[in-house]
């Protein structure tokens, strides 16, 4: 692969495919040569594994030092540290080899490369790499493009996590049997998808948006405000279909008693934090209520499960606030796992509710969905 490299590089890979050691290997070489380079992360929070693990390698070579800031080499070569939350990260600088890691994960980077990054490397007509596993189609999207479409001094490359060797085969297959589709292709392919941060997909959403149900509710899935959210209900029919739909912000006595009020039907609700003892006062009323805790596991085989039906069609929903909450709900990998979560300033209530309502409509009926409307 640097054998075919050209000026300007983009890495586009799957989970734990090496480029953290291309990263260290390229500053590394380069800094020894006596060159100043630069690393540069989306977040300060991602500077210091880099940091150390150079640190580590250049240590005896070392001059001077600032943790996740900069190392000076006896060389005369130096590596800089910086954060591209800050937007003129670089400015004024100049660099042999810039490295954007992470570079899908930055809202701002075409921005950040073209009035920052990119004028460090006039001086010395240096190189950069941008190095990351994708997240949609945004501008790391489009600056892989330009090593695709034949641009002078641009290379890109698509390397899914298989072809490290050092990876074992049976780990990747693993991860796609525990992964949803969307999440496996972007995660381990390296695959660029439209939306591919939602686990339940734009088409199939649209496709499973309906009217409300008149028949009776035989679920309900509720979901308790916490902080500034929503409480939720939802309800779905024998076939699967939202017939019941509640949305507010309420004192937990006047909760409570929307929440007994409701129709004879199983209830699964969500019983974290302030949930638990609003849920232990319904059920000593009414047995058909199920408590469910929210976890990292949980939450991320609720969420599946929801996919899943929303995938298969076995779910219908009204347009409106629970659409447009499941179109804007969105995966995080993170190191123990996958994080289902609303963007910041968006809720995500009715998901939760409609997951617990899915949950509950295929425990009542003993793991197997009896209706659909496929």
């Amino acid at each position: 692969m640097l054998s075919e490299a050209k000026r300007f590089n983009v890495l586009d890979c799957g989970r734990r495919w090496g480029k953290s050691a291309l990263a260290v290997n390229l500053l590394t070489e380069n800094a020894l040569e006596g060159h100043p380079v630069a690393y540069f992360a989306p977040f300060y929070s991602l500077l210091s594994g880099t940091f150390k693990e150079l640190y580590s390698v250049l240590n005896e070579l070392t001059t001077r030092k600032h943790d996740n800031q900069f190392i000076e080499l006896v060389t005369g070569g130096s590596i800089e540290f910086w954060s591209l939350e800050n937007p003129i990260a670089g400015r004024s600088r100049k660099y042999k080899v810039a490295i954007i890691d992470e570079a899908a994960f930055n809202r701002n980077l075409w921005a950040s490369w073209t009035e920052a990054i990119r004028p460090t490397l006039t001086d010395l007509k240096g190189s950069a790499w941008f190095m990351s596993t994708p997240k949609g189609k945004n501008d790391f999207y489009k600056l892989w493009m330009r090593g695709q479409t034949g641009e002078p001094d641009w290379m890109s490359w698509q390397m899914p996590t298989v072809t490290n060797p050092f990876i074992d085969a049976s780990e990747i297959e693993a991860a796609r049997r525990d992964l949803p589709e969307l999440a496996f292709a972007q995660e381990y392919l390296a695959e660029f998808n439209d939306n591919a941060a939602n686990p339940f997909g734009m088409d199939k959403i649209r496709i499973c948006t309906g009217q409300m149900s008149n028949e009776p509710a035989v679920c309900f899935g509720i979901d308790l405000a916490k902080s500034f959210d929503w409480t939720v209900i939802i309800g779905l029919d024998k076939f699967g279909v939202v017939c019941y739909y509640d949305r507010f912000q309420r004192p937990w006595n006047e909760t409570k008693e929307i929440i007994r009020r409701l129709p004879r039907a199983a209830i699964k609700i969500d019983s974290t934090g302030v949930g638990d003892p609003i849920t232990e006062d319904i059920q000593r009323e009414r047995g058909d209520v199920h408590s469910f805790k929210y976890t990292s596991t949980s939450k991320q085989q609720l969420m599946e499960g929801l996919a899943a039906a929303i995938h298969q069609r076995r779910v219908v929903f009204p347009d409106g606030t629970i659409r447009a909450e499941l179109e804007s709900f969105e995966y995080q990998m993170t190191g123990t796992g996958v994080k289902y979560t609303a963007p910041p300033g968006l809720h995500d209530d009715c998901v939760n509710a409609l997951a617990l309502a899915w949950a509950m409509y295929v425990q009542d009926s003993g793991g197997q969905v009896k209706y659909s409307f496929l």
